[in-house]
């Protein structure tokens, strides 16, 4: 009898709540504004701003103003210290630690038990959910899943938070009966250092009879491949039940090719997830369609800028229901951790209204724009796709900068980028990814008119495992680290390109 087919019909009632996302989208994420104000409405911020007089969103968007971290740290910092009804009911005692993208400095994200149970966890749940249904053979429970953490610490000059990596915090707060079913041991899963971590990791997990992953795509890569390195066995060999990996954090486009060579598995499965920091977003419902459903009756409630008014002062801001296709928007949340209309940094585009389903398309502070050009991380990426389909190579990481002019007087993009696999000719790889970028995007292409603006593109390659020690440089190495994409300025390319020599 499959362990599986027992278990999973605890799972069938969520769905027909998932299919009220097709036609009651507004009053769900109404319903979960309430919520959200009639909790906070004794809070120092909600009697700040009204919330028991908040009667509808028309109300909170006009008494509530939007917020980046530094508008919302003070009364983060007064959390850490232990002040209790703050920003959310009662003390927080966790706080997920991220730097962002583009600077180093770190940024505690509140996380508290409200936010754990009816968001990410939530999320995790509903990826179980939306798998089972479209996988009726799945055998999913009938092993252990492998699941990367980062690590966490106490924070010593403030007594009774801790801070750590947003995936140790699930960790250390889970269902102590999840443990029975997830490897590595939780003591392995919590180590800071990286390299040690992800040598253990492999020795625990290959014993095993993992039937799933879950992590960051860069990093459970590595372990796949301490794991081939330790077993001299093909991946298949080692977990012959393996059938599906829940991946996020990073795009999975330039990893895809690398899982598909290791993982050779007829059932094999991937299904991308949005969890951050600061709540769980979205799920691939549709294994057939790229795009993520928002997840609208968690413990979040969503508000968008497009972002043809982001760097305006006074933006326009628009609810779910008041989003169109085909435009970038910079997300806002409001959660049960204390965010409140908080300008998260992500940006999306909606391919859907019904249900509401989106892409990543980059991070507002993610891009190169330097000569109007406007090129995105989405842009970035399917060119990459396209390069490495017509050379079949095969890309590791990259980032990406502007050279405003060189001795010649000449500007143009410049790329590292570390292969997995290369391509026989470099510079042709190169010349694909320019007219791919071209084609993806109208005002690169204006740009590069003629050699006018913009000359082609320069694509350096890097040495292997250079990003990897730039993130151990920055005490980044593992987690829920990544690799900044694109950048308008040259401070972290010049950092790669300084590490950029033969070991």
């Amino acid at each position: 009898m499959s362990l599986t087919n027992i278990i999973r019909p605890i799972f069938t009632p969520r769905l027909r709540k998932l299919d009220l996302y097709q036609i009651e989208a507004e009053a769900l994420q109404r319903g979960v504004l309430k919520r959200l104000l009639g909790k906070a409405a004794q809070t120092e911020w909600g009697r700040a701003y009204g919330y028991d007089k908040c009667l509808n969103y028309e109300d909170f968007a006009i008494q509530t103003p939007l917020n980046t971290y530094e508008e919302l740290k003070g009364y983060i910092d007064r959390m850490r210290h232990g002040e209790k009804d703050v920003l959310w009911p009662g003390k927080v005692k966790w706080y997920a630690k991220s730097s962002g993208t583009t600077n180093d400095k770190s940024k505690f994200i509140p996380v508290s038990k409200d936010g754990l149970h009816d968001t990410h966890y939530a999320g995790g749940t509903d990826a179980v959910v939306w798998y089972l249904r479209n996988n009726p053979k799945s055998r999913i429970f009938d092993g252990k899943a492998l699941i990367l953490g980062g690590s966490h610490a106490p924070n010593y000059n403030l007594p009774g938070s801790l801070v750590g990596d947003l995936s140790a915090i699930l960790i250390e707060n889970i269902n102590p009966l999840v443990n029975l079913v997830r490897v590595p041991k939780k003591a392995t899963a919590l180590l800071s250092d990286f390299e040690v971590k992800r040598d253990r990791i492999a020795r625990e997990a290959m014993k095993q009879n993992v039937t799933n992953l879950s992590g960051v795509p860069s990093w459970m890569l590595s372990v796949l491949n301490r794991i081939i390195e330790l077993s001299g066995k093909p991946l298949g060999d080692v977990w012959p039940n393996l059938e599906v990996f829940f991946h996020g954090g990073v795009a999975f486009t330039p990893y895809r090719g690398q899982y598909e060579r290791l993982i050779t598995l007829p059932r094999m499965h991937y299904m991308e997830t949005y969890n951050a920091s600061e709540g769980f977003f979205g799920l691939q419902d549709d294994p057939s369609d790229t795009a993520m459903s928002l997840m609208i009756d968690y413990g979040v409630f969503y508000e968008f800028i497009p972002m043809d008014e982001f760097d305006k002062e006074q933006p326009t801001v628009v609810p779910l229901w008041g989003v169109e296709t085909g435009k970038n928007y910079a997300m806002v949340i409001s959660t049960s951790s204390g965010l409140w209309r908080y300008i998260i940094g992500d940006m999306i585009r909606f391919t859907s209204r019904n249900p509401y389903k989106f892409v990543i398309t980059g991070r507002t502070k993610s891009f190169i724009n330097a000569f109007g050009e406007e090129l995105i991380v989405d842009n970035a990426e399917k060119g990459l796709a396209e390069a490495c389909r017509q050379t079949g190579a095969e890309v590791l990481e990259y980032t990406a900068a502007p050279v405003f002019m060189d001795a010649d007087g000449k500007c143009r993009h410049q790329w590292i980028v570390e292969f997995s696999k290369e391509p026989s000719d470099i510079e042709a790889f190169a010349s694909i990814l320019d007219k791919s970028l071209q084609q993806i995007n109208s005002d690169y292409e204006a740009k590069r008119y003629k050699d006018i603006t913009l000359q082609r593109l320069e694509l350096i390659k890097a040495r292997p495992d250079v990003f990897n020690d730039w993130l151990k440089q920055k005490g980044k190495l593992g987690g829920q680290h990544k690799v900044p994409r694109l950048c308008n300025n040259r401070d972290i390319i010049e950092q790669v390109l300084a590490l950029n020599i033969d070991k």
